[in-house]
């Protein structure tokens, strides 16, 4: 199966910035729709933003203006660059592959440990 690692989270003040890296395993990671997802506490989880093999890229709404998704296909990496982080964005953060199937974007892998981004007031 393809394992998912993400790292590069941490604490930091509002208006900071981080950028997460995920690296797979996958043999498809060139061809296939990749995602970042987050979960915060109390809630569930939701899909961050999404880039396809063309470099598409989409946001929500929350993160539009502040995040940019980026891929390195050579690496088999994926990043998130996160600017102007707000509270709102503490969160566990994952990656994954995304297919459109039933009119939405589901992810396919197993999903990674996961990596925490924490912003303080």
């Amino acid at each position: 199966q393809v394992q998912l690692v993400e790292s590069g989270g941490g604490l930091v003040q509002a208006g900071g910035s981080l950028k997460l890296s995920c690296a797979a395993s996958g043999s498809t990671f060139r061809i296939n729709t990749l995602a970042w997802y987050r979960q915060a506490p109390g809630k569930q989880r939701e899909l961050v933003a999404t880039i396809n093999s063309g470099g598409g890229t989409n946001y929500a709404d929350s993160v539009k203006g502040r995040f940019t998704i980026s891929r390195d296909n050579a690496k088999n990496t994926l990043y998130l660059q996160m600017n102007r982080l707000i509270p709102e964005d503490t969160a566990v953060y994952y990656c994954n592959t995304v297919f459109y199937v039933s009119s939405r974007w589901q992810p396919v892998d197993s999903w990674g440990q996961g990596t925490q981004v924490t912003v303080s007031s």
